[in-house]
């Protein structure tokens, strides 16, 4: 395999986020999932560059062996962060990494002003609910089924439907 900042190199030549070498190079190193990968994916996550922090983001939602080093990375940019599509990735990586640490930071975003951003709280709030779900996470997801952004409502809904086995 490649050296991890190779691989980092080719991600940050595909200049769109949802493209496939990118999103190859993120599962190559959710795959490799060792110390350096999540090293150089923290060290991106502190960069100025918009599309650095982006791709650290995406790289750290899919190391779950360093969920604990990780979260706090992600809750620090959950308080911190201006870019919304960022904000969005943050709350995608706390849904795959489906850990209830990170509830406070998604039920904050989840009156976000931007819809992207709140519907990356209505995806990230059914993963990490915890078990008894959280009450305050029930109440946010509940809310959030009632957004004036339909995708947002529907993945709430949806969300709100799997975790309860009810319909709002």
């Amino acid at each position: 395999m490649p050296p991890v900042r190779d691989l980092i190199d080719a991600a940050l030549d595909d200049p769109d986020p949802d493209g496939q070498v990118r999103w190859q190079v993120i599962s190559a190193l959710r795959e490799r999932a060792d110390l350096e990968c999540f090293i150089e994916a923290r060290r991106l996550c502190a960069a100025d560059s918009v599309t650095e922090r982006l791709l650290g983001v995406d790289i750290l939602g899919m190391l779950a062996p360093y969920v604990d080093r990780t979260l706090p990375v992600l809750r620090f940019l959950a308080a911190g962060e201006d870019d919304v599509m960022v904000l969005y990735s943050v709350l995608i990586a706390f849904g795959h990494l489906a850990d209830p640490r990170s509830l406070p930071s998604v039920i904050d975003l989840a009156g976000h002003h931007d819809s992207r951003v709140r519907y990356g709280a209505a995806y990230a709030l059914q993963h990490v609910l915890g078990d008894p779900p959280d009450r305050a996470g029930l109440d946010t997801l509940r809310l959030l089924t009632a957004d004036s952004d339909a995708d947002v409502a529907g993945w709430a809904a949806l969300g709100f439907a799997l975790t309860t086995g009810r319909e709002v």
